[in-house]
């Protein structure tokens, strides 16, 4: 339990449906804001299970962030991992950027359970040698500004931290190394999209991955409209119904 109040808008989301099962995770310093239109859209759409988790530390305050680690994240996705497996027949990961790593460490960590994985500018690499000089530099502040909206919609926001906490960094780049390790092992389908005017996210990530990916069936999105928070962004449908489709696809050949 977090002593922060959580900010408004930044619930998690839970939808009650079928044997389809999603587990929606959003990014760094975001929150469930960012995810609820997909999250929404495949319960209302096609009547699927849905869980958008608040991750330890966002949709809080930066001193809560500052205290939670990479094991925080994975085990709240992985709890809910295991709560839609209870509930259904097929469970399905997806995730915008370190929750597009999070869904695809999911899927590899778990691959009796994990039927097929979404990441949308997803990192399984960085670089910058700027932030990485922050994070593992003893004398950094503890603060510095945040990234702000990467959002090509003008009348879209996202709700995420203002400041970032130095010593979270340094555990998102844990979670980066320790995924593109595991990167071969992923053997369920792929569906990954990467903005090519990406401000956060290097798009050469899309490439990086399929490459990497141990699956065969894995397919690379190219989005020409939106910037990093594709799934608020002017994409946002496109999005939705290409995952849909994805996992309508996956659960068909598997039957």
């Amino acid at each position: 339990m977090s002593d922060y109040p959580i900010l408004s808008g930044a619930e998690p989301l839970f939808v009650e449906g079928n044997e389809i099962g999603c587990l929606v995770s959003h990014g760094f310093t975001g929150s469930p804001q960012s995810m609820r239109f997909l999250g929404e859209y495949l319960a209302r759409e096609a009547g699927f299970t849905v869980s958008v988790p608040r991750l330890p530390g966002h949709g809080t305050a930066p001193e809560d962030m500052q205290r939670r680690t990479a094991s925080d994240w994975t085990g709240t996705i992985q709890s809910e991992l295991e709560r839609l497996a209870g509930r259904c027949k097929h469970v399905f990961t997806l995730g915008l950027s370190m929750g597009g790593t999070l869904a695809l460490h999911t899927a590899a960590s778990f691959p009796d359970i994990v039927r097929g994985t979404v990441a949308i500018n997803a990192p399984v690499f960085l670089n910058n040698p700027d932030m990485a000089s922050l994070a593992f530099n003893s004398h950094a502040p503890e603060f510095i500004p945040g990234i702000g909206a990467d959002i090509k919609d003008p009348e879209v926001t996202e709700l995420a931290y203002e400041q970032v906490p130095v010593a979270s960094i340094s555990q998102l780049y844990g979670l980066v190394y320790v995924t593109q390790g595991l990167l071969p092992r992923l053997d369920c389908p792929l569906l990954a999209f990467h903005s090519d005017e990406d401000h956060v996210v290097d798009p050469a990530n899309g490439d990086f991955l399929m490459e990497k990916a141990g699956t065969a069936d894995k397919t690379l999105v190219r989005l020409d409209n939106s910037f990093h928070v594709a799934t608020i962004d002017h994409d946002k449908e496109r999005i939705a119904s290409e995952s849909l489709a994805f996992i309508r696809r996956c659960v068909v050949e598997e039957a």
